[in-house]
């Protein structure tokens, strides 16, 4: 094997890393304790999670892959394991205190090595991820919902139900093009899954609630009355459950005309090394910015925090300015009501004294809701043309964290922080191409909580063959041979 690899380091350093007291509250037990060792788990899942592989292909690897054998400890003609080891073991660690581990075990490593000290700069971003799962229409949603209903509800399925026949898995069957039939299908099966949540009351078992939940939301985010029959809406509802296989699953817009569905990888890294100090995820539509704010916890005060405009809300700003960061965030540009005309940051806010000076000198009062009302001030106003197109005069309306965003804007008309800016924010860009690099741009499993730990377990791989490339050592203590 190549030195430098990933896998001979796990040949030569496996049990250093991944020793077995770090697993041993997984089986408290000491009867009937699994014969695999757990570095050899570990490391396989390191593999595995480095090439994206399935846990069919994974355990495959380790049976004819050479490399694989050596780095995890075994003989040439040792036949591995099987793939449902990976899934008993990801079980475990997923009901255990700690289940990202592994990842804190690569961390603990960045840590040891000091690799990170003296490095006061963090980028944040974040990365859409595709689901497991094919996202499902109105229709699909419906028949789904009510089938799982109707298998975990009890006498569920004594229902008297009309639309369609629920034991099969098929979709209804109808002229798919005639807008009469799909209407009066639609209607249908709302009326039917209405009739069966009505029907089944308040379950005390949690999984049939939560198949009823389910199918009450999915039964009413997508419909409206129209002439006192059910009919789809046009447009998209907020939070909008994309699949009831997956429900977890959101809907994105990345751009106006390009969108996702899946979740949200986010990241906290350290521009210099390419480290990833930080890693979360959540459903695609989750904003950007409090999710960023916590990657951060734990760090010292007086980070220098690099992103970009989803991380420029008033609260986030607020935010990481209470943890004693530096924030060196690109802003959105404020709008403006009259286009070429004035603009928020040209009215001077005079928090102490409670007041609004406008561009032509007319001072106001700030209202106990946040408001600046100018009114009958714009009618001879020579500026109005450029300020407001409204009859009532301007009205302005201020954020609680309105200083924050007028500060974060000023900061970059002045380019404040714009060189550091432009050296080290697209550094984080390397880092998220090696995240979704090959099939891991789209998530195995089903579920925030399963994909968490998969997103952990692959930045873990990541950072363990960057610290390998920047000359990662072990001699009872671990080290880099760069520093």
């Amino acid at each position: 094997m190549p030195q430098g690899s990933v896998e001979a380091f796990l040949a030569d350093h496996r049990h250093d890393l991944f020793p077995d007291e770090m697993f041993e509250d997984l089986f408290v037990s000491k009867r009937g304790r699994p014969s695999i060792p757990a570095d050899t788990v570990a490391s396989v899942m390191v593999l595995q999670a480095l090439e994206g592989l399935s846990d069919r292909d994974a355990a495959r690897a380790l049976t004819d892959r050479i490399s694989w054998k050596v780095a995890c400890g075994l003989a040439l003609d040792d036949a591995g394991f099987d793939f449902t080891v990976l899934t008993y073991w990801r079980s475990r660690l997923r009901a255990s205190a700690h289940p990202e581990r592994i990842f804190e075990a690569v961390r603990s490593v960045v840590d040891a090595t000091g690799v990170l000290k003296g490095k006061t700069r963090r980028a944040l971003d974040s990365t859409l991820l595709d689901d497991a799962v094919a996202t499902q229409d109105t229709v699909t949603q419906l028949v789904g919902a009510i089938r799982r209903v109707r298998r975990v509800v009890e006498h569920a399925s004594d229902v008297a139900l009309l639309a369609h026949d629920y034991d099969s898995p098929a979709k209804p069957s109808i002229s798919w093009d005639d807008e009469a039939a799909r209407a009066e299908l639609v209607d249908a099966l709302v009326t039917d899954a209405l009739t069966l949540v009505e029907a089944c009351g308040e379950p005390d078992d949690a999984e049939a609630a939560s198949a009823l939940g389910l199918l009450a939301l999915v039964a009413g985010q997508d419909v409206e009355l129209v002439e006192g029959n059910w009919a789809i809406v046009r447009g998209v509802a907020k939070d909008r459950v994309i699949s009831v296989v997956d429900p977890e699953s959101r809907h994105m817009h990345k751009s106006r005309s390009s969108y996702r569905d899946g979740y949200k990888a986010h990241v906290a890294v350290e521009p210099e090394t390419g480290l990833i100090t930080g890693t979360a995820l959540t459903p695609a539509n989750a904003p950007d910015g409090p999710t960023g704010v916590a990657l951060l916890e734990g760090e010292a005060p007086g980070l220098q925090v690099l992103a970009d405009g989803a991380y420029g809300s008033g609260e986030t700003l607020a935010a990481l300015g209470e943890a004693g960061h530096e924030r060196l965030i690109k802003p959105f540009p404020s709008n403006t009501a009259i286009p070429g005309g004035f603009h928020r940051d040209d009215f001077i806010i005079d928090e102490d004294a409670g007041t609004v000076t406008c561009p032509a000198g007319q001072v106001v009062a700030i209202t106990p809701r946040r408001y600046a009302t100018f009114g009958a001030r714009c009618a001879n106003c020579p500026l109005r043309p450029r300020c407001t197109g409204s009859r009532h005069g301007k009205k302005l309306t201020l954020t609680a964290h309105d200083a924050q965003l007028v500060e974060s804007r000023r900061t970059w008309r002045d380019g404040d922080f714009i060189s550091d800016y432009r050296k080290y924010r697209p550094m984080v860009e390397r880092s998220i191409a090696w995240l979704v690099r090959g099939p891991s741009r789209r998530v195995r499993f089903r579920g925030v909580e399963k994909n968490q730990m998969g997103l952990s377990t692959r930045v873990a791989a990541i950072n363990l063959r960057r610290l390998i490339n920047l000359g990662l050592a072990y001699d009872g203590n671990w080290s880099l041979a760069t520093t």
